[in-house]
C-alpha cells in the first residue's frame, strides 16, 4: 500500500505545494518596475558624481605646470649661482648641455627640458619682462596660444 500513496490523492496537500511552488518562482525575480527604478537611482548618481570629477584633469594639467615652473626656478637659480648669471633668453637647454661661456658649469641641471602638459614648449625670457632683474618662465596654457588668459606663468601670483 505505500507504494500506491500518491499526493494526487489528496487533494489539499496537492494544493498547497502547487501555490508553494508559485509563491518561489515569484519571489525569485526581478520585476521590470524594480529594474528601472535601480537604473533611475543609477542615473541619478551618475549625475552627481560625474560632473565633480569632470574637470580634474585639467585642474592637474594647471597644477603640472606650476610645478614644472617651480622646478626650472630653482634650477635656473642653481645655474646663475654657479656661473654668475642667468641663460641666455629662450636657452633653457643650458640647464641640459654646457653653453660655451659657462666655465663654471655644474650640470646638467635637468636631464631634460619637458614640455608643457599641453604640449608646447615653455617661454623663458631673461631680463623678464615683469621681472625686470630676473626671468620669466610661461606656459600657454590649456589654448597653447602666449599672452592669454589661462597662460601660467613665474610671475602671477593670483595663478600659482
Amino acid at each position: 500500500m505505500k507504494s500506491n500513496f500518491q499526493y494526487a490523492r489528496i487533494p489539499a496537500l496537492s494544493a498547497s505545494l502547487t501555490a508553494s511552488r508559485r509563491t518561489t518562482r515569484r519571489t525569485a525575480a526581478f520585476t521590470l518596475v524594480e529594474l528601472l527604478l535601480v537604473l533611475v537611482i543609477l542615473a541619478t548618481l551618475a549625475a552627481i558624481v560625474i560632473p565633480k570629477f569632470a574637470g580634474r584633469g585639467e585642474q592637474a594639467k594647471e597644477a603640472a605646470a606650476k610645478t614644472q615652473i617651480s622646478t626650472f626656478e630653482n634650477t635656473l637659480d642653481a645655474f646663475e649661482v654657479d656661473n654668475g648669471y642667468y641663460p641666455k633668453s629662450g636657452n633653457l637647454d643650458a640647464l641640459v648641455n654646457a653653453p660655451n661661456d659657462a666655465p663654471n658649469w655644474r650640470g646638467p641641471y635637468l636631464k631634460k627640458i619637458p614640455l608643457d602638459p599641453w604640449g608646447n614648449q615653455y617661454v623663458y625670457e631673461y631680463p623678464g619682462k615683469h621681472n625686470a632683474n630676473s626671468y620669466d618662465i610661461t606656459s600657454a596654457g590649456p589654448d597653447g596660444r602666449p599672452g592669454t588668459d589661462d597662460d601660467i606663468t613665474n610671475w602671477d601670483a593670483a595663478k600659482r
